[in-house]
């Protein structure tokens, strides 16, 4: 009786409202003006009073009358409903401005705010000369990365992050996660890829503005990233794709995932882009949840992993990631990679905030630091699969030598040239200064130091002289990624510093620059970081069936390999995740 009572005296306060006799509206949240570049326009967030009508304790039949008289709402003001979540007394909705004027003044609203854009953490590995790419720097990629002399190095099939997190030893131990289920909210992911070995448990599309995205074994993952995410859970041992699909120096079985044995979901919550709205991650989220058996699914632990996020915070992402939380998942998210304060949702109560490490386990430079990183994973240079035939490897040779470590830039056209290898020419062969030309580059491959002008301006003047194919050779030790702003109709490439330099006393010669298609990729970002520490914790939970999301936390932060200052940090948190170590204490 006390809730029909209260939804009766309700239904009375909606009408009113409707009629403009509301007498104090309530003011939107912070970030209710987001600008356009972080909010979809015209779409909203509703919070309705939960301390008026909580969904805690509430009868099935009560939370429909709720959900009903919320909906209702909404209708009055002149509103879309296009997502409603009752049990956090929340929607999602389509509002003009008179609707939201009208939506904010009725009494039972707490708070109207803006759809958030999410976008994915991670990016292909490269830099450029004129800035730090995406925050990472140049040592990051070019020296610690691939240093012979880092702490981590890749082993067969196993990566150096595999290496990190002693993955070979949890097989060893048969620990590889099963019974649990990871559940990857992401750009989605290429199911016929064969480190998948057709063993994706679920999929569901929550992208509703793109047609046909909702199988996993036909094309959904077009920006790569959740396929690349999902490799490092769960990449299956043995079975790579062959040589012709494989990056330099790799496994010929490809890689091997952290968690080999778990059940793994994909719920595709960005876009072809790389972003959505946070409708529709709060709307994976619950699906993810909803696979634990309390509620109704079949899996007794679900580990959400999240790598995307954004610099505003939003009440009801809050509400969201605090209900599926206190259902029993644990959610694990990317800090975002901006080299400032940590994104959302990573940043949210009941959420774990994961930062990104080097192989010789220093902080990433473009890894977000703040009290809400709780642990580093794995982040710079990490290999994994992609879309088959949709990443890109490289090759080049000259002078009768074939070279090693050779990188493509992310921009690079896929394409092979063979010819005559020509000095670009300028101050120390940098080949700098904006629409400068050198007619003996037409036809021929351009071979060019790096130095102090960007990648851009070198390959566009190079394109811009006829060049037929770039070589860039660093001025340093290590490999070098390159990072281009437009896209080249060209293919070029990076490499080691002694093979540019040898190359260039050599000339006039011969030469080779190939950029093909490959089926894995290396990249960097707290995005890379995040699965790494979801599949450990899918593992732990494996071995401990008894503990709750609490306790799980509780023994993944107290186990962790400490890094930095003594202690929890801003930069690392509790440190390197250490699944074995929370296993058998060793």
């Amino acid at each position: 009786m006390t809730h029909a009572r209260f939804l009766l005296a309700a239904t009375l306060a909606l009408t009113l409202a409707a009629c403009g006799q509301q007498t104090t509206p309530v003011a939107a949240a912070p970030g209710a003006g987001a600008p356009a570049a972080e909010a979809i326009a015209g779409a909203y967030l509703v919070g309705f009073k939960q301390e008026a009508v909580s969904a805690q304790g509430l009868s099935a039949q009560a939370l429909e009358a709720q959900a009903a008289l919320q909906a209702q709402a909404i209708a009055a003001a002149g509103g879309t409903l296009t997502s409603q979540w009752a049990e956090i007394s929340a929607a999602a909705v389509k509002l003009d401005s008179a609707a939201l004027a009208r939506l904010k003044a009725n009494p039972l609203v707490e708070y109207v705010e803006p759809d958030l854009v999410r976008r994915a953490m991670g990016f292909k590995s490269g830099v450029t000369d004129s800035k730090v790419s995406a925050g990472l720097s140049a040592q990051a990629v070019t020296g610690q990365a691939l240093n012979a002399q880092a702490l981590y190095s890749a082993s067969g099939e196993y990566t150096w992050g595999d290496n990190a997190l002693r993955v070979q030893n949890l097989r060893a131990g048969n620990y590889t996660g099963a019974g649990v289920a990871v559940c990857v909210g992401d750009t989605g992911i290429d199911g016929n890829h064969p480190e998948f070995a057709r063993k994706i448990k679920g999929f569901r599309n929550f992208v509703t503005t793109e047609a046909n995205r909702n199988d996993p074994y036909q094309l959904n993952d077009v920006s790569h990233h959740g396929t690349h995410v999902a490799g490092t859970v769960f990449a299956q041992l043995g079975t790579g794709t062959g040589a012709t699909g494989l990056q330099s120096g790799m496994d010929a079985n490809g890689v091997v995932g952290v968690s080999t044995g778990v059940n793994l979901y994909i719920a595709r919550v960005l876009g072809d882009t790389g972003s959505g709205s946070s409708s529709s991650i709060i709307n994976g989220v619950n699906w993810c949840a909803a696979q634990l058996k309390s509620q109704g699914g079949t899996e007794d632990k679900v580990v959400i992993s999240l790598s995307l996020g954004g610099g505003r915070a939003s009440q009801t992402e809050q509400r969201a990631y605090t209900s599926v939380y206190n259902k029993g998942a644990l959610t694990i998210a990317a800090t975002g990679n901006d080299g400032a304060a940590v994104s959302y949702p990573a940043a949210y109560t009941n959420v774990v905030g994961v930062g990104a490490v080097d192989s010789n386990l220093l902080k990433a430079d473009f890894s977000n630091f703040g009290t809400q990183v709780d642990l580093v994973g794995p982040g710079v240079d990490v290999i994994s699969p992609v879309p088959l035939g949709q990443g890109t490897r490289a090759s080049a040779s000259g002078g009768g030598v074939t070279f090693s470590d050779v990188k493509s830039a992310d921009l690079s056209a896929k394409a092979t040239f063979s010819g005559n290898v020509v000095a670009a020419g300028g101050t120390n062969n940098e080949f700098c200064g904006a629409g400068v030309r050198n007619a003996a580059l037409s036809g021929n491959i351009a071979l060019i130091s790096r130095g102090t002008c960007s990648f851009e301006e070198k390959v566009a003047n190079a394109a811009g002289s006829g060049a037929k194919a770039v070589m860039i050779y660093n001025n340093a030790a290590g490999a070098l990624g390159l990072s281009l702003t437009n896209s080249y109709s060209i293919p070029v490439v990076g490499i080691l510093q002694a093979d540019g330099q040898a190359l260039l006393g050599k000339l006039p010669t011969t030469g080779t620059v190939a950029v093909t298609g490959a089926d894995y990729e290396s990249y960097n970002g707290t995005s890379m970081a995040t699965p790494h520490v979801s599949a450990a914790a899918a593992v732990v939970w494996a071995a401990k069936p008894t503990l709750t999301n609490a306790g799980l936390l509780n023994l993944l932060t107290s186990t962790a390999k400490d890094l930095g200052t003594a202690g929890k940090d801003n930069n690392f948190g509790f440190g390197l995740v250490d699944p074995l170590k929370a296993i058998t204490g060793q």
